[in-house]
């Protein structure tokens, strides 16, 4: 596997946060028999697939709609980014991306936002509009993440039961820490292209 897909896959991986979400999908499915979690995951997992996808390949029209720069989207990105983080690395009373309760749930809270939040989907957007020639390769790597997400997910009871919940929030804390040196980095990064563009 090529250096540059590891990365790629490393980041998504980072930001679509499995270990993260193990606590929300445990709540999520608290109320739904045994036997269906596993066929939820998949599709919920499908769905978020279909979504990250979906902004990739039209991640630089949607810019051109919105009259969006790749800088303004840069440093956007580093702010969602950025506050994820910060709500993974000190743990909040109400997870990661606010109150999940309910029934059986359907696209919302596994689906969108847990998955394919706004964090992935500015991600997934900006690495689209500065290589559109990568876009199989990036795909793919969605591809590799997701996959890595729906092994984590499918175990989430399994995966709470062995490390138990000071483990799960570990795991978090440190995704969260290296998480928020990547939405330095992407904020700095856009900041600086901003900086360059300023008349002298």
């Amino acid at each position: 596997m090529a250096p540059e897909l590891v990365s790629t896959v490393v980041l998504l991986v980072l930001v679509l946060d499995p270990f993260g979400n193990v606590p929300i999908v445990v709540a999520a499915m608290r109320e739904v028999p045994h036997e269906r979690r596993r066929r939820i995951i998949v599709r919920e997992c499908a769905v978020a697939w279909g979504l990250l996808i979906a902004f990739l390949v039209g991640g630089k029209a949607f810019l051109s709609l919105m009259h969006l720069s790749e800088t303004s989207l840069e440093i956007a990105g580093g702010v969602i980014l950025f506050l994820i983080a910060l709500r993974m690395v000190f743990s909040h009373p109400e997870g990661v991306f606010g109150e999940t309760s309910g029934a059986e749930p359907f696209i919302v809270p596994i689906a969108v936002p847990a998955i394919a939040g706004p964090s992935a989907l500015a991600t997934v957007m900006l690495m689209a509009s500065r290589g559109p020639g990568a876009l199989p390769s990036l795909a793919v790597a969605v591809t590799i993440a997701m996959l890595v997400t729906l092994a984590v997910l499918a175990g989430a009871d399994r995966v709470q039961r062995v490390i138990g919940e000071r483990g799960v929030l570990a795991l978090e804390r440190l995704m969260g820490l290296v998480l928020t040196a990547l939405a330095v980095e992407m904020l700095l990064s856009g900041l600086r292209t901003f900086a360059e563009q300023l008349p002298r």
